[in-house]
C-alpha cells in the first residue's frame, strides 16, 4: 500500500463537554446506533497504538553486515539457508518513466555502505530513465515485455530479484528518499520477520495537498489501526507499504511470490496477505526517521492516484469493504457534516475530539506538518467520497497501461504450506 499509518500515540481523554451539540449519543434511530458501534470499533483499533513494535532506527552498535551474514534466515516456522556465498544487501528499484524523480533516490542508495548493489529494472521507459540510472552507477536491467495477466510492477520486481545477488533484497519506489542507516535497520528487522515494510514520512507541496493527504491517511488508521502493531493482524487484514519492502532473496524466489500476486493493482497488500497466509511473519514498521516519500506532484494527482488504491478493492472482500466504508462515514465524515449544519450530537463531538488527537499524532508522519494537517479533519467527508468512488468503481489503469479486471476479494494464489517447510 503506498503510504503508512500513524506513528504517534493518542492522548487519554473522554468526550468533549460543551460546544454546539444536541441530544445524546444514541438518539436518532438506526444511524445513531450504528454510529455508536462504529465508534467502538475505531476506539478499539486506535487503542492498539499503546503496544507497538519499535520503529526502524540506525544503530551504529549493530552493523548491518552482522545481520546479513547470519548463517540462516528464519522464514515462517523453518529456516532457509542461503544457496550462494553472496552476502550483503541488494536494492531493487522498479522504474517506468521515472527520469524526473529517480535521481535523488539512487544517489542516496549508492552512497550507503551497507548496500552491495543497486539494480534498476527499466520497465520499457521512454524518457531516458535507463540512461540516467546507468550514468549514476546503478545496474540497469532492461525489462522484458509484459506477459498477459501481469501488472507491470510485479513483473519488474520479479526480474529485479532474479538478477540480485545479495542475501537481503530491499525494493524501493523511485519517489523514495532513504536516509543513512535505513538498509542496515531493515536487515536487522529481518531477524524477527520474514517480510518487512516501512511506513515513511511524507513530503507534501502546500497546505491543501497536506490536508487531503492527512485525511486519506486517517481513513487507513481508522480501518486498520496504527502502524507496527505488537500483535500481528489476521492475514486478510494485513497491510504493507510497497514503497519499501525487505526480505531474504532465497525465500522469496523459492515460492515465486510476485507471480502469486501478479494480477493485483494493490500489489503490496496482496503480497503481504499472501505471505502471511503461508505463515510468514510480516512486519509493517515505522520507518519515518529513515525514509521520506514525495508521492504526488499536486493535489489533483493525489486525489486521482492515491484515491485509486486506498480502498484495497482487489484484495478485500465485499463484506469488509462495506464495513470499512460504514466506519469512515459514521465516525469521520458524519461528525464534520453535522457540525457544519449545527446538528452535532455529543457522540459527534467526542469523535471530533478523537480525530483532533489523531491529527496531533500524525505530525510525525510529515516532513513539515503545518496548517494543512491541522485542517485535515474538515476534508474527511471528501476523503469518504473518494474512498466510496474507488470502492464502487475500482481503477485498472496505471502508468499508461490498462489491465483486465479481476474479481475482488483476495490474493490470486491460495495460501499453501508454510514457506519454511
Amino acid at each position: 500500500m503506498r503510504g503508512g499509518l500513524v506513528r504517534g500515540r493518542l492522548l487519554k481523554g473522554g468526550p468533549v463537554k460543551g460546544g454546539p451539540v444536541k441530544g445524546g449519543p444514541v438518539k436518532g434511530g438506526p444511524v445513531a446506533v450504528a454510529q455508536v458501534v462504529a465508534a467502538g470499533v475505531v476506539v478499539v483499533r486506535l487503542a492498539r497504538g499503546r503496544r507497538r513494535l519499535p520503529p526502524l532506527a540506525a544503530d551504529a552498535a549493530a552493523p548491518a553486515t552482522a545481520a546479513v551474514a547470519a548463517p540462516a534466515a528464519a522464514v515462517g516456522r523453518g529456516t532457509v539457508t542461503p544457496v550462494s556465498g553472496e552476502q550483503g544487501i541488494s536494492v531493487v528499484v522498479p522504474a517506468r518513466n521515472e527520469a524526473a524523480r529517480i535521481g535523488p533516490c539512487l544517489r542516496a542508495v549508492l552512497a550507503d555502505p551497507d548496500v552491495k548493489e543497486v539494480i534498476v529494472v527499466d520497465d520499457r521507459s521512454t524518457d531516458g530513465t535507463a540512461a540516467l540510472a546507468a550514468g549514476l552507477g546503478a545496474t540497469v536491467v532492461r525489462g522484458e515485455p509484459l506477459p498477459p495477466g501481469w501488472v507491470g510492477k510485479q513483473w519488474a520486481l520479479r526480474q529485479g530479484v532474479a538478477a540480485a545477488r545479495g542475501d537481503v533484497v530491499v525494493t524501493l519506489d523511485a519517489d523514495t528518499r532513504p536516509e543513512p542507516g535505513l538498509f542496515g535497520a531493515l536487515a536487522r528487522a529481518l531477524d524477527g520477520h520474514d517480510l518487512v515494510s516501512a511506513a515513511p514520512r511524507f513530503a507534501c507541496d502546500g497546505p491543501l495537498e497536506q490536508a487531503l493527504h492527512a485525511s486519506m491517511l486517517a481513513t487507513l488508521v481508522y480501518r486498520f489501526g496504527p502502524v507496527g502493531p505488537a500483535t500481528p493482524p489476521p492475514p486478510h487484514r494485513t497491510l504493507a507499504n510497497g514503497q519499501c519492502l525487505a526480505f531474504r532473496r532465497t525465500a522469496m524466489t523459492e515460492i515465486d511470490a510476485f507471480a502469486a500476486v501478479r494480477g493485483h493493482m494493490t500489489d503490496d497488500v496482496a503480497l503481504a496477505r499472501f505471505l502471511a497466509g503461508r505463515g510468514w511473519r510480516v512486519g509493517f514498521l515505522d520507518g519515518g526517521a529513515l525514509l521520506e516519500v514525495d508521492m504526488h506532484d499536486s493535489t489533483a494527482e493525489l486525489w486521482r492516484e492515491w484515491g485509486r488504491s486506498l480502498p484495497l478493492a482487489d484484495v478485500t472482500g465485499a463484506g469488509w469493504r462495506a464495513a470499512d466504508l460504514a466506519v469512515i462515514w459514521l465516525t469521520a465524515a458524519l461528525p464534520v457534516l453535522r457540525l457544519a449544519a449545527g446538528r452535532a450530537t455529543r457522540l459527534d463531538a467526542a469523535l471530533l475530539a478523537v480525530r483532533l488527537l489523531l491529527t496531533g499524532a500524525l505530525r510525525r508522519s510529515y516532513r513539515r506538518p503545518g496548517l494543512g494537517l491541522l485542517l485535515s479533519p474538515l476534508l474527511d467527508p471528501a476523503a469518504a467520497v473518494r474512498l466510496t468512488q474507488a470502492t464502487l468503481r475500482p481503477v485498472r489503469e496505471w502508468r499508461g497501461r490498462t489491465y483486465p479486471d479481476l474479481t475482488p476479494g483476495g490474493p490470486t494464489a491460495r495460501p499453501g504450506r508454510n514457506a519454511g517447510r
